[in-house]
Formats: structure tokens, sequence, C-alpha cells
């Protein structure tokens, strides 16, 4: 058989660009899609071939897949990493902001995976990667509507796996740690425009200097999205692939002692631990 045939979403920057440069060096044919086609250029120059996409909207991911089965007739890989963080506290963010998380972290997810099912059902081969997070499984203050699209994700995949599994279609979920991306300075952005003010200000502050450190390109204790890229190419190229990966700083320890605890005594270790204001 000819290459595999890839597509990443939100491709544009950090870990979905990390993610399209791998495949593409592991012999992929890879798609990055991202709403931002310009902040592709790189991507395009390296031979990653790019796809104007809007996840959230369901016909916009119809006719990316479209036009990838219309070139090759299949597709082997989809690697669901579009999404991003909204942080503040429950009360103060607005229930349309919280509709925009989920639509981007599920939904989004939902409709580019309903977009690839029939052509990998009718290939009875096929790879489904959810870029999940370590916190599908853990919570942090102010990040109600973001745990929830994460916690989602996890049981979604679950059962995808379950239903996939009879027509040869693996379900993967990965699980970041702490990773030096782009995507930490703008939750900090956010948390400060819903909650910087009032009650919840001080642990607003708190948290956004904690979310701004990690996303630093110098920051300690953090990861590369780079480890997150080897993870899913392990995942896209394995003949069996485990069901879970976890990558980068902290995720493995972390995600131990989240089983271990009970939950108050992980209330007050991840307190501690992010330096955040209980």
């Amino acid at each position: 058989m000819s290459n595999k045939i890839a597509l990443v979403t939100g491709a544009s920057s950090g870990i979905g660009e990390s993610t399209a440069r791998h495949l593409h060096d592991a012999g992929f044919v890879v798609y990055g899609a991202a709403r931002r086609v310009d902040r592709m250029a790189s991507l395009a120059a390296a031979g990653v071939r790019t796809v104007a996409l809007d996840v959230t909207d369901e016909s916009s991911a119809e006719k990316a897949v479209a036009d990838i089965l219309a070139a090759h007739d299949r597709i082997d890989v989809l690697v669901n990493n579009a999404g991003y963080g909204s942080y503040g506290a429950l009360e103060d963010v607005p229930v349309s902001e919280a509709r925009s998380q989920i639509e981007v972290n599920l939904f989004g997810l939902a409709h580019l995976t309903r977009a690839v099912l029939p052509a990998m059902r009718a290939q009875r081969s096929g790879t489904i990667v959810n870029i999940s997070s370590m916190g599908g499984k853990l919570a942090t203050p102010l990040g109600a509507w973001y745990h929830a699209s994460k916690f989602a994700v996890e049981g979604l995949s679950d059962a995808l796996r379950l239903e996939l599994r009879r027509f040869g279609v693996d379900v993967v979920v990965i699980e970041p740690g702490v990773i030096r991306t782009e995507w930490g300075g703008i939750a900090a952005r956010k948390v400060r425009a819903t909650s910087g003010e009032g009650p919840y200000g001080d642990q607003a502050e708190a948290m956004a200097v904690s979310l701004e450190n990690a996303s630093r390109p110098d920051a300690p204790r953090t990861s590369s999205p780079d480890v997150v890229a080897r993870a899913v190419t392990r995942a896209a190229t394995a003949r069996r692939p485990r069901t879970r990966y976890t990558a980068g700083f902290g995720a493995r320890p972390i995600l131990l002692v989240r089983r271990m605890l009970p939950d108050r005594a992980f209330d007050a270790f991840i307190t501690r631990t992010a330096s955040l204001l209980a």
C-alpha cells in the first residue's frame, strides 16, 4: 500500500503543528487543518498539505474529509487536536462561552470523527487519536468548562473504542501533561478577562500566572510539544496501539497521585503543586 493518509486538526501551532511534522517525517501523507491557513505556511513548505477547517462547522469538516477521500480514496489516521482552554469562575463565565468551549473541544472532535468513520469502516482499518489532557482526569480551580470538555472527551473515546472495535478501527486517547505552547497564554488572558475582578480576582491572577509561566519558551518543569507528537506517532504506527498514552512533564506521576489519593487530599496536593489559592 502507498503512504498512509493522516488528518491533523489544530495544526497551526503547538501540539498539532508538531504532530503534523512528525507524521510527515514518519512517511504519512499529512493534511494539516486549521482555521487560519496562513499560519501553516512553514508546514506547507515542509510538505504537509494544508486545509482550511473550522471544527465547529460540521459542513466544513465534511468537506475537508470529502476532499481527502476524493484524492486518496482512504483516510488512515485522524488526530483530533483542535481545542483551547476557557478559564474563569463558573459563575463568571457566560453560558455562550461555555457552549463555545464544549463546541470546539467536544463537538468539533465529534464532527471530524463522524466524517471519517464511513470510510474507515469500509476499509476496516483506521486510527482515531483524540488529544485529551491530564485535565481529563483531574481538575484545577477556575477550569470548570475546560475540564468538563476533557472529561467528556475521555468518556466519548471509551464508548467509541467499544463501538468501533468490530470494524477494525482503533481509538486512542493522548493525555498530555504540562506542555510549552501558546495555549497557556491564551488561557491566562481568558481567566483574567473573565474573573480578574471581583471575588475570584486573587485566585484568577494566581491561575493566570501559573498558566503564563508554563507557556514561556524557557519554562522549567514543562515539555516540548514534540513529546506529545512522538506519542501520537507511536500510536498511529502501532499494529495494536494502546488505548491511552500519557506524554509530557507531570502527566504520569500526577495521574498516579490522582488515582491514589482521596478527593480532599488531592485537592490540597494540586493546589500546592500549582501554587494556586484554595
